[in-house]
C-alpha cells in the first residue's frame, strides 16, 4: 500500500519513498503507477495528491506530491528557480577518475525505429549539471552522491555514463543492465517554504545497494 510508503505528510505536501520498478505515470501497458493509485494517497483529502516532479521508473527513493493545487503551483515553482536540493545515491559499474567534480553536460533526445530513443550528452541540447562526490568502493564498484543542479531527463544516468565513463550498475539503456536492477536512489529532498519549514527527507537506505554489498552508511 502507498500510504505505507509516507515519508512526510502535512497539510499541502506528502514525500513518498517510491519503489524501484514503480512509475510515476501510467504506461501504456496500463501496469501499475503512483498517478493511477493516487486515491490510496487521499487521506482526509477530497483531491488526489499529484507529483510535482518525476523519478525514472528503476529509480526509487524521495518522490513529493503536493496535496492542492496552489502548493503545487509553488513547489513547481521552486524546482525551477533551482531552490529544490536534491540528493541521490548511485552504485556505479567503475570507478570515477578523482574523488568529486561537476559534470556540465548539455543533453539532447535522438530516437530511431531500431532502438526508441533515448538522452546522449550533445553541445546544442538543454544544459545540464551534475556535482559528484566518491562515497566508497567495492570492488570494481563504486558509490557516489549526486547533487544535479538542474533536472533533465535521464541527467544523472547519461551523466555517470557519458560524463564519467561509469554507468549506474544496472542501467538497463546507458549500462550494462542486469537482473537486480539499476541501482540510483534519491536519498534526500530539500524543499524551501516560504511561510512553513522546509521539507527535508531522507529516504531509507535500499535493500537493493546492501544486496550489492554496499551497506549503509
Amino acid at each position: 500500500m502507498l500510504d505505507d510508503l509516507v515519508l512526510f505528510i502535512d497539510g499541502e505536501a506528502i514525500v513518498l519513498d517510491k519503489p524501484a520498478g514503480l512509475p510515476v505515470d501510467p504506461p501504456r501497458d496500463g501496469s501499475p503507477s503512483i498517478v493511477a493509485r493516487a486515491d490510496e494517497l487521499r487521506f482526509t483529502f477530497q483531491r488526489e495528491p499529484t507529483p510535482v516532479h518525476r523519478l525514472d521508473r528503476d529509480t526509487s527513493g524521495c518522490l513529493l506530491l503536493a496535496r492542492n493545487p496552489k502548493a503545487h503551483a509553488r513547489f513547481q515553482q521552486a524546482f525551477e528557480q533551482g531552490r529544490v536540493t536534491k540528493r541521490y545515491l548511485a552504485i556505479l559499474d567503475g570507478i570515477p577518475k578523482g574523488e568529486s567534480g561537476e559534470i556540465d553536460l548539455a543533453l539532447a533526445k535522438v530516437s530511431s525505429v531500431e532502438e526508441g530513443w533515448r538522452m546522449v550528452g550533445d553541445a546544442k541540447g538543454k544544459p545540464a549539471r551534475t556535482n559528484w562526490r566518491v562515497v566508497r568502493t567495492v570492488g570494481d564498484r563504486a558509490l557516489v552522491a549526486l547533487f544535479p543542479e538542474t533536472g533533465r531527463t535521464h541527467q544523472i544516468r547519461v551523466h555517470m555514463a557519458e560524463g564519467l565513463g561509469c554507468p549506474v550498475a544496472g542501467d538497463p539503456v546507458y549500462g550494462r543492465g542486469g537482473r537486480s536492477g539499476m541501482l540510483l536512489h534519491a536519498a534526500g529532498l530539500m524543499v524551501p517554504r516560504d511561510n512553513k519549514p522546509a521539507i527535508d527527507v531522507t529516504a531509507p537506505w535500499p535493500r537493493s545497494f546492501v544486496a550489492a554489498g554496499f551497506d549503509e552508511i
